[in-house]
């Protein structure tokens, strides 16, 4: 019998499959046998953390690394680090002189996966701001070089955001570049009633819920809403 959006304890899930069994055939099969060692030790030290949720989960983060090569891409953004999982993955798909720029509020998270980033010799592709996102955007496109030469950009930062990032993001990617949002189904609160989502996810999910109408009616964008991990979207740009 499927099961519900929660487990036992009432927590919800990360992943979105109705069967614990089929998403970790999944993983076992298709996804961590082809996983990095770098990757799969960031991982494996990121499950000891008490927010470990926050992380990408492998089989997006698989995802990504296909979307990174499928683009070429050689700049990229990242919105929304904790330990660095994608951060990770990106910083070794790119070339070797390729740049992310890397926002996170919370160097501290970032300082967790750092030693393993060092060990895989890519921690020279990183350019790493503690900041907020917004002001971070803001001053790229200031520089008005930036507009339009970014290959790939991940969103995984405070949701009430998402809107806001998705606005700037469309004058620095390139047409024909790719953003992907993270967390976009909001562990299935997207098709709650505001009175049966947990108090703590009620901002995220009114956030989220307009993000996926901003990209469903965008026409500068394809988009491709995928059940991975949270959800993810991944848009690409058009026009």
């Amino acid at each position: 019998m499927a099961s519900d959006s929660k487990n036992s304890t009432g927590a919800f899930k990360k992943g979105l499959l109705q069967s614990e069994e089929l998403y970790k055939y999944i993983l076992e099969t298709s996804v961590y046998p082809r996983e990095p060692e770098p990757l799969k030790e960031l991982r494996e030290l990121t499950a000891t953390h008490p927010r470990a949720l926050m992380a990408t989960a492998a089989d997006a983060g698989q995802l990504m690394t296909m979307l990174l090569k499928l683009v070429n891409a050689k700049r990229t953004i990242e919105l929304g680090v904790f330990t660095g999982y994608s951060l990770l993955l990106t910083a070794l798909t790119i070339p070797d002189d390729g740049k992310i720029v890397a926002i996170d509020v919370n160097r501290e998270s970032f300082e967790i996966g750092l030693p393993v980033i060092k060990k895989a010799g890519v921690e020279h592709k990183i350019d790493f701001r503690e900041s907020e996102a917004l002001p971070v955007l803001d001053q790229l496109l200031e520089n008005k070089g930036n507009e339009g030469s970014f290959d790939f950009a991940f969103v995984d930062a405070d949701k009430v955001n998402f809107s806001n990032y998705h606005g700037r993001l469309m004058k620095l990617l390139r047409v024909g570049g790719i953003v992907v949002y993270d967390n976009t189904l909001w562990a299935g609160s997207v098709v709650m009633s505001e009175e049966s989502t947990p108090e703590r996810k009620r901002p995220g999910r009114q956030a989220i819920v307009e993000l996926n109408k901003l990209l469903a009616g965008d026409p500068r964008i394809e988009i491709s809403h995928a059940p991975l991990g949270d959800g993810i979207t991944i848009c690409r740009r058009i026009l």
